[in-house]
C-alpha cells in the first residue's frame, strides 16, 4: 500500500475511533508520524475537539467563565469602549450575520466580534489567567458567539469552542514566554487574544484540517499588540488590544478561509515561524503539552470584584481585617498594601477608580465592600472623606510577592491608632482556581452586572441559559435575551 493510502486509511481511523479514544493518557499520541509538525498536531487536535466529550468539571468551569464573560459584555455595553465600539460597527452596516450585545442591530460576525469584545473589555470585569496575565475570555466567548449566531451552532458546540480558544490563548503565551513577548514592548493580552478568538472561531464553522493549517497561518499574521496600552488613560485603546483586536483577527481569519482563500499551512514550524518571529527563547511544544488533557478555561480568575486584577488580593485582603477587627477610619492610622512589583504601573496611581489600588482601599474602609457602581464611580475619587482615608495609604511594589505560583498576591498591613498592627496576606483572591466560585456565585456577579442593563427578568432567563448551555440547541436562542 502506498504512503498516500496508508495516511488516509489512518485519517479514516481515528476519525472512526473519535477524539475521545485518541486523547486518553498520552493526549497527542493521535499525531502519526508522517505528520509531526506544530502545525499538523495542533491542527488535528483543533479538528478533533469540536467533537469530544469534555470532562464534566471541565463543562462547569467553562459555563462559568461564558456567563462571566456576558456579564462583562452587557455592562460595557454601557460604557463608553463598548459604546464608542457599537457606534463605530453601526456606521460600518454589513450583513447581518451576529448581534450586538445590548444594542437593535446585527452586522457581520467579524464586526461583531469586535464590538463585543470591546464590550467585555471595556471594564475591568473579565476573567484572567494568572501565569501568562492573558484576558482570555474578553476575546474568544465574543469570537464564539458571533460565529455560533452566524453558523447556527449549539450550546454544546460553543463550550467546546470556548474551551479550545482559552486554550489556544494561553499555550500561544506559555510557547513563546509571557516575559519574552512583554520584554520586546509587545502586549501580551494582545498577542494571546487573536489565537483566543482563533481556536474558538474555527471550531464553530467546522473547517477541516487543511483549512484550519490555513487558519492558523491567516491568526499567526496577524498577532499584535504593544505594551503602550498601559498610557491610555480612557480604557478604550485597552479593551481593544486585549480584546477588540484579537476576536476581530480570529474571526477574520476563519472567514478568509472559509471563503475559500488558501495559505501557508506550516506557520508554526520551520524556518521564519511563528515563535521564532515573536521570541528569542520560544518553547514551541508547549502549544502541544497536555491538549485533551489540561483545560486552560478552569485555571483563570473569574474577579470577585470589577476592578484591575492586581487589586483584587488587596480588597480580598483589606476586607478581611476589617471584618476581623470591626476596622472603621476611625481607628485606623495607616494602611500598607504590598504588590507584586510588576503590578505597581498599572494599578500604583491610575486616574481611573477601578484601577487604583489606594482609592479602592480608602472605598472599602469607608463602604465595607466594593461595588460595580461605586468601583466605577469618578466623582468618590474627589469625595472628601474618601480621599482622607486614602491618605492614610500607601501602596509598595514588593519583589517577594513575584511568585510564579501566585502571581497576584498581596499583603496588607493596617496599623490602628491604639497601636496595634494586623496584617493578611491574600494569595490566592476568591475567583482563581485554588479558590473557585460556586455557580451561585458567579450568576450573583453576572446578576449585578446585568440587571441594569436587561432587567430582571431577562437576566434571570440569560443567566438559567447560560448554566444549561449544553442543553440549547442553537445558540441563537439566546439572541432575545441580550439584544435591546
Amino acid at each position: 500500500m502506498s504512503n498516500q493510502l496508508l495516511m488516509q486509511s489512518r485519517r479514516r481511523i481515528l476519525k472512526a475511533a473519535g477524539a475521545a479514544a485518541v486523547l486518553t493518557a498520552s493526549p497527542m499520541r493521535f499525531a502519526c508520524a508522517a505528520e509531526s509538525s506544530i502545525t499538523d498536531k495542533l491542527a488535528r487536535y483543533m479538528v478533533l475537539a469540536r467533537d469530544t466529550a469534555l470532562p464534566d468539571t471541565v463543562i462547569t468551569e467553562c459555563k462559568h467563565r461564558i456567563l462571566d464573560t456576558f456579564g462583562a459584555m452587557v455592562s460595557g455595553s454601557r460604557m463608553r469602549p463598548g459604546m464608542d465600539a457599537a457606534s463605530y460597527v453601526r456606521a460600518l452596516g454589513g450583513t447581518a450575520q451576529s448581534s450586538v450585545i445590548g444594542a437593535s442591530f446585527q452586522t457581520t460576525s467579524i464586526n461583531a466580534a469586535l464590538v463585543n469584545a470591546m464590550c467585555a473589555h471595556s471594564d475591568e470585569t473579565d476573567d484572567f489567567e494568572p501565569v501568562t496575565k492573558a484576558h482570555p475570555g474578553s476575546s474568544v466567548v465574543p469570537s464564539a458567539l458571533a460565529v455560533a449566531e452566524k453558523e447556527g451552532r449549539s450550546g454544546q458546540e460553543f463550550i467546546r469552542a470556548v474551551a479550545l480558544g482559552y486554550d489556544l490563548a494561553c499555550r500561544l503565551l506559555m510557547a513563546l514566554g509571557p516575559d519574552e513577548v512583554r520584554g520586546s514592548h509587545r502586549s501580551a493580552e494582545g498577542t494571546a487574544s487573536t489565537f483566543g478568538s482563533l481556536g474558538a472561531a474555527a471550531s464553530l464553522a467546522r473547517l477541516d484540517e487543511q483549512r484550519t493549517r490555513f487558519a492558523i497561518s491567516y491568526a499567526a499574521q496577524q498577532v499584535s499588540g504593544l505594551w503602550s496600552w498601559v498610557k491610555d488613560k480612557d480604557h478604550i485603546e485597552k479593551a481593544f488590544d486585549f480584546a477588540g483586536m484579537g476576536a476581530r483577527n480570529g474571526v477574520t481569519a476563519v472567514t478568509m478561509v472559509q471563503a475559500g482563500m488558501t495559505g501557508v499551512d506550516d506557520v508554526l514550524d520551520g524556518t521564519n515561524n511563528l515563535f521564532i518571529a515573536l521570541s528569542t527563547h520560544p518553547n514551541p511544544q508547549a502549544m502541544l503539552d497536555g491538549l485533551g488533557s489540561r483545560f486552560y478555561v478552569t485555571e483563570t480568575a473569574i474577579k470577585t470584584f470589577s476592578v484591575g486584577y492586581p487589586i483584587q488580593s488587596p480588597v480580598d485582603a483589606f476586607l478581611a481585617l476589617r471584618k476581623q477587627y470591626s476596622l472603621t477610619p476611625d481607628s485606623v492610622r495607616s494602611i500598607l498594601v504590598k504588590i507584586p512589583s510588576d503590578a505597581q504601573e498599572i494599578v500604583g496611581d491610575s486616574a481611573m477608580p477601578d484601577v487604583n489600588c489606594s482609592h479602592l482601599v480608602a472605598l472599602a474602609l469607608v463602604k465595607g465592600e466594593v461595588s460595580f457602581a461605586d468601583s466605577h464611580d469618578v466623582s468618590l475619587m474627589r469625595d472628601p472623606v474618601i480621599q482622607a482615608q486614602r491618605a492614610k495609604v500607601t501602596v509598595t511594589p514588593d519583589s517577594a510577592l513575584m511568585d510564579p505560583s501566585a502571581p497576584r498576591g498581596a499583603i496588607v498591613e493596617v496599623t490602628l491608632f491604639d497601636g496595634r498592627k494586623v496584617q493578611h496576606f491574600t494569595k490566592y483572591p476568591p475567583g482563581t482556581k485554588e479558590n473557585p466560585l460556586s455557580t451561585e456565585a458567579v450568576s450573583a456577579k453576572a446578576r449585578d452586572l446585568m440587571v441594569p442593563v436587561l432587567g430582571q427578568r431577562k437576566t434571570e432567563q440569560l443567566i438559567d441559559k447560560i448554566n444549561a448551555l449544553e442543553t440549547v440547541s442553537d445558540i441563537r436562542e439566546l439572541r432575545p435575551l441580550f439584544i435591546a
